[in-house]
């Protein structure tokens, strides 16, 4: 298995760095690959998937490494890349497409989280707070269904209400920023935790060492959230201040055994293959509870995922060809 393609999705016209990451993504996979042995050649798709099909088929490439996170900026089209290649019977790296889809949307995450007993933070739709749900007196924080890399999430995505009518005003008044749909989500007033899973020749998923985003300097007034700033703005307190730390759970062995078994639990509960991320938050009580699943975290060298593959001893470059591997079973 020689002949890759790197399937990237199209970027807006207005670009921002959260887009711009999938170029990086796309370079450092290309020129490590090549180094490896591998005939890499980048794809974009865009909403013309005709051309992407076209050029598919010419190339005839043995796998696709899947970066496609979202299709001219539109994250909700996320699932489009596994879509098109399940539709050509192409093998890919990562999750299938129902898990990509499920896991895009965070209300549909939600429900499964729900069902798995996988605990979560309480939620309210937008139909929900318009109906008059009884809310209890909470923190909540407002996020987008389906836009991810900390889009729309600032500070004022935070309010403490038990007015539904209020939540839902505030829903409304950031739709824009939330990509046009959202909902609130209580507020766990806690630490926070990536664990982030490899999968193994056979496909069996390994947890990776677990990572803690420490919050520096923040006083009790300023909420501890991995927001937009903290994410992609360099010059920025939240940026400066938000450290990734390991070993953090080394005394507590209780809390590491047990993230890593919701942690398992999400990758069977979601059908997830290859790599994957679980972001959780622990409460005051040592309660965890996950965020979010992210069938398809980050990849660049200087990203989370890979600097757990390094803290468990795992390079790069092997880390990639582990992807590979897992895809080739999906064939």
């Amino acid at each position: 298995m020689k002949n890759i393609v790197i399937l990237y999705g199209e970027l807006p016209q207005n670009a921002h760095k959260d887009d711009m990451d999938t170029l990086a993504q796309v370079k450092a996979i290309s020129e490590v690959l090549r180094d490896a042995g591998y005939s890499v050649t980048p794809v974009m798709l865009s909403l013309n998937l005709q051309a992407a099909k076209d050029r598919l088929r010419e190339i005839q490439p043995d796998l696709v490494f899947n970066l496609v996170e979202s299709v001219a900026g539109h994250g909700r089209l996320i699932y489009l890349g596994t879509a098109l290649l399940d539709a050509l019977k192409i093998p890919y790296t990562g999750v299938h497409t129902d898990a990509m889809f499920i896991t895009s949307n965070k209300l549909l995450a939600k429900q499964r989280f729900q069902s798995a007993n996988i605990p979560t933070p309480m939620w309210f739709t937008r139909e929900q707070l318009r109906s008059g749900a009884q809310i209890p007196p909470e923190r909540y924080i407002m996020k987008s269904v389906w836009e991810h890399a900390s889009i729309g999430l600032s500070e004022a995505s935070i309010r403490q209400t038990n007015q539904a009518e209020e939540l839902c005003q505030a829903l409304e008044q950031q739709q824009a920023e939330l990509g046009g749909e959202g909902f609130a989500e209580t507020y766990i007033d806690g630490r926070e935790f990536n664990l982030s899973l490899l999968a193994d020749s056979d496909g069996t998923p390994t947890v990776l060492p677990i990572a803690e985003i420490v919050f520096q300097g923040y006083d009790n007034g300023k909420a501890k959230i991995v927001d937009y700033r903290a994410k992609w703005e360099e010059s920025s307190f939240e940026y400066v201040n938000t450290v990734r730390a390991f070993d953090t759970l080394a005394e507590d062995d209780p809390l590491n055994r047990r993230l890593q078994i919701i942690a398992l639990d999400c990758w069977y509960a979601f059908g997830l293959r290859g790599y994957a991320r679980v972001d959780f938050r622990v409460s005051d009580a040592g309660e965890p509870f996950v965020l979010e699943v992210n069938a398809n975290p980050c990849l660049s060298p200087d990203a989370g995922f890979a600097a757990a593959a390094v803290r468990a001893g795992v390079t790069y470059r092997e880390t990639l060809v582990r992807i590979i591997a897992a895809g080739s079973l999906n064939e």
